[in-house]
């Protein structure tokens, strides 16, 4: 069985978010091709206008006018991110655009509705996320939170499926879901075969680790965030509560929330676990680190919670983060 893969594009888009899936699915049938079967995809790139579509690389595809609603009856719809989803300044956020993938969202047979990158603000805005869980690029993930606060965005994730919706992660995110779908459709062994010819990994270990605490931290070190990261660092194998954290920096708690809030977008307890994580992680890549020294080092305080952590977190065992990056 061929399934119809409909890839999204509009002037601004990011050009791996939609040739990195494209090239996921171009793999699968080279590599069923080989083996003597059906190619089992037809990927069709299609746009608001049709025509030569201009990425933010300058590079240009050629595209399909958007097709009716009805028309992606038993297929995949795949939304690339691109320039401006995030502060609402994107052709792809039109409201006829909208509509259509609404429309097309909530067609009778649709198997899947997938977003790469920030494409998952079109389907925020579109209101198909309501209520579901979802992921964006880290540098997006609090913004797609804040304005849209009925969706529980899980920032470290590399894909979350919920229901028929997929969102993924930052740019060559899209290929680590593609892979997950060809997996879905055809098998692990495909899947596998189709990672390994495109030399990249099936199943990427750990999450969005780029959107650091720390990084975040160094926009304005001077600001609470960053000086409740240093303050906080330094007593993680503690267990401060927000009432101590608060009183450190003379705020009610009211308060710290709230500015927390402001300038990063978490919760007080929210950073102790993050930058918990990321202590875990350093440790566990230092070579002859064990994982129950790593729990205690980081403040997880046994390794129970450090891989209860870990799973939630970056849907890996300790051991097998340490495995890789050790």
């Amino acid at each position: 069985m061929t399934t119809t893969l409909w890839l999204l594009v509009y002037p601004g888009f990011v050009l791996l978010d939609a040739t990195g899936p494209a090239q996921v699915f171009c793999t699968a049938n080279d590599e069923a091709r080989d083996a003597g079967r059906p190619e089992p995809y037809r990927i069709r790139m299609v746009s608001p206008s049709g025509g030569a579509v201009v990425s933010t690389a300058g590079v240009s595809v050629l595209t399909e006018a958007l097709p009716p609603a009805e028309a992606l009856a038993g297929a995949t719809l795949l939304v690339s991110g691109g320039r401006g989803l995030e502060n609402g300044d994107s052709p792809a956020l039109a409201p006829a655009v909208l509509d259509w993938v609404r429309a097309a969202a909530t067609a009778d047979g649709l198997a899947r509705c997938c977003a790469v990158c920030t494409g998952a603000f079109v389907l925020a805005r579109a209101g198909l996320l309501d209520g579901r869980r979802a992921v964006t690029h880290w540098l997006d993930a609090a913004a797609l939170q804040a304005q849209h606060p009925a969706i529980t965005v899980q920032a470290d994730a590399i894909y979350v499926r919920d229901g028929a919706f997929y969102t993924s992660a930052g740019i060559a995110a899209g290929m680590d879901l593609a892979l997950a779908l060809v997996e879905q459709d055809q098998g692990r062994a495909a899947g596998l075969a189709a990672a390994k010819r495109l030399v990249i990994f099936f199943k990427r270990p750990g999450g969005q680790r780029q959107f650091s605490s720390e990084l975040l931290a160094q926009a304005d070190p001077q600001g609470l965030h960053g000086r409740l990261t240093g303050w906080l660092r330094a007593r993680l194998q503690q267990q401060p509560d927000v009432e101590q954290m608060a009183a450190a920096f003379a705020l009610s708690v009211r308060t710290l929330h709230r500015r927390l809030q402001q300038e990063a977008g978490i919760s007080p307890a929210q950073l102790l676990q993050r930058l918990r994580m990321e202590a875990a992680c350093a440790l566990l890549e230092r070579p002859g680190m064990t994982v129950k020294r790593a729990a205690h080092q980081s403040g997880f305080g046994s390794e129970y919670n450090l891989r209860r952590a870990f799973a939630a977190q970056l849907g890996v065992a300790p051991s097998d983060y340490q495995a890789r990056f050790g």
